[in-house]
């Protein structure tokens, strides 16, 4: 049995994934890159038992902020952004010991690190039969994603699309706006301009903005990333980004200029994407859910592309129960509040409630 916990620079981390089906999220090229957005260290934990393989993919971040202390011991993890998740073989999730088992190994290794919590969300479509193979029942469902199905005909994906984004796309061809995707390279002011103009019309959280750097980062994934565009007249009024591994494609960050809402580009967009992803034989494009898992006019607007739904879980567990205590009692002193009251909120981990 091999238990490590590898860092971006290890070539394990490749070649693991190499025997795994996985996502882009999973790469260490980009769990680096939201490490260095977040201040975080990027690690991942691999066992591997013959052909049973356990690794999950995370960030490790400092609780200073909580403490009060520079120089602290504990620290709690998260996913990067995205749905990044644990990864299991085949022949691990037939086992009917082992996710239970590399799961607790897991935690103990995370203990050994001095970690008192972990926020992990799981991948919706190579993480689906993961609610059942988990004895201990540790994941938390957090509403329903959607894929379209491109193993489908473009006739049957026409069919299952809701009447009134059928209309919207035959709207936008009519008005001649032309869909492609296009170098990111070549394209990327552009792109930061219409999501930065986006966020901002939404009035997004700050944890949807990103830098720069971010977004040059992700030219490292190389042919992973692709930029699907709207245009009209030679102008470019919609954009997105879209991720693409092991038969999944995923739609990352994407936005609208405002003045051409009413055309609503995006439609066609989402279109001509899984058409172009569909002849790349990929088996799904995965377009996500609500904000943080709500059924919003987000997740609305999504569903109306397919009739395909996915289980969206997090993993939320308390790994050291002492550590974790001593950081809620100092939260609720610096918040005024009962511990209780925060120990009872919605929020994991709650020693980081606002």
């Amino acid at each position: 049995m091999n238990i490590v916990t590898l860092d971006e620079n290890n070539p394990l981390w490749s070649s693991t994934l190499e025997q795994l089906p996985h996502d882009v999220y999973h790469l260490p090229d980009y769990v680096a890159l939201d490490a260095k957005r977040t201040e975080t260290v990027p690690e991942a934990f691999l066992l591997q038992e013959d052909n049973k393989i356990f690794f999950a993919p995370y960030l490790l971040r400092s609780c200073a902020d909580i403490s009060g202390a520079k120089e602290t011991e504990t620290y709690d993890i998260i996913s990067p952004y995205g749905y990044p998740g644990i990864l299991m073989s085949q022949a691990a999730i037939d086992h009917p010991e082992f996710p239970d088992f590399a799961l607790q190994k897991f935690f103990q290794a995370l203990r050994n690190r001095g970690v008192c919590s972990a926020f992990l969300r799981l991948h919706p479509i190579l993480g689906a039969d993961f609610a059942k193979v988990f004895q201990s029942d540790p994941l938390l469902e957090n509403g329903k994603t959607v894929s379209i199905d491109l193993t489908l005909d473009e006739g049957k994906i026409w069919a299952k699309t809701r009447r009134g984004h059928q209309s919207t796309i035959n709207k936008c061809m009519r008005l001649g706006l032309t869909a492609r995707t296009v170098p990111y390279a070549e394209y990327i002011d552009e792109f930061i301009a219409i999501y930065e103009e986006t966020m901002n019309r939404v009035k997004a959280k700050d944890s949807y903005y990103f830098s720069r750097d971010y977004f040059e980062g992700l030219l490292k994934l190389g042919d992973k990333v692709h930029l699907g565009v709207v245009e009209q007249s030679g102008e470019i009024v919609s954009a997105c980004l879209f991720f693409e591994s092991c038969g999944i494609v995923q739609a990352h960050l994407g936005g609208t200029k405002s003045e051409f809402l009413k055309q609503s580009p995006f439609n066609l967009l989402l279109h001509q994407m899984r058409l172009w992803a569909k002849a790349r034989g990929n088996k799904y494009l995965h377009i996500g859910g609500g904000v943080g898992g709500k059924k919003d006019n987000l997740y609305t607007f999504k569903s109306g592309f397919s009739k395909q739904r996915h289980e969206f879980f997090t993993l939320r567990s308390v790994v050291d129960a002492e550590r974790y205590s001593e950081l809620l009692h100092l939260r609720a002193k610096a918040l005024d509040k009962p511990v209780e009251e925060l120990r009872s909120s919605q929020f994991f981990p709650a020693y980081r409630a606002s």
